[in-house]
């Protein structure tokens, strides 16, 4: 599952920045993905971030939070000054970033797509997000995500 890379890691490996892919073994249709990939790598499943393409105000934007949680759609529409969040439709979701369900990187997406990092990411030495494929994650520090993505921080777990 290594196999080459995609736009996720061609962008981390163009601008130098520190970072380690980790494949991995979870069918995308299994219940409880997100815990699946972190106990199929070995990490606290905290650490292990989704990348959910959503709408808000009609505008999409990607919300990266932890696996163990679900976004509160209230709390990305007021990080981003807008009023209403809804998931984007898949189809579009995999239109926008060129990626598929399943393995949407908030790294290297086909339209640059404002983003919000759950806060509880800069508590963490490293965090894992899909490299941009099913069966492979990527490793980095937050503050390098931040930076390639633009994306701002806000509480976004549902409480």
């Amino acid at each position: 599952m290594a196999g080459p890379g995609t736009p996720a890691t061609a962008l981390l490996i163009k601008r130098g920045i520190a970072h380690r892919t980790h494949p991995y073994r979870v069918s995308p249709d299994a219940p409880n993905y997100g815990a699946l990939v972190a106990e199929a790598l070995g990490v606290a499943p905290e650490r292990v971030f989704k990348s959910l393409v959503t709408e808000v105000d009609g505008a999409l934007t990607v919300a990266v939070v932890p696996v163990t949680g679900e976004l509160d759609l209230k709390a990305l529409a007021a990080a981003v000054g807008g009023k209403r969040a809804a998931m984007a439709d898949r189809a579009v979701a995999e239109r926008a970033t060129g990626y598929v369900r399943g393995g949407i990187s908030p790294l290297g997406q086909r339209k640059r797509l404002p983003t919000v990092l759950d806060e509880s990411a800069l508590d963490l030495p490293t965090i894992y997000v899909s490299a941009g494929r099913r069966g492979l994650q990527l490793e980095l520090a937050a503050a390098d995500l931040m930076a390639l993505t633009d994306a701002r921080t806000a509480s976004l777990q549902a409480r």
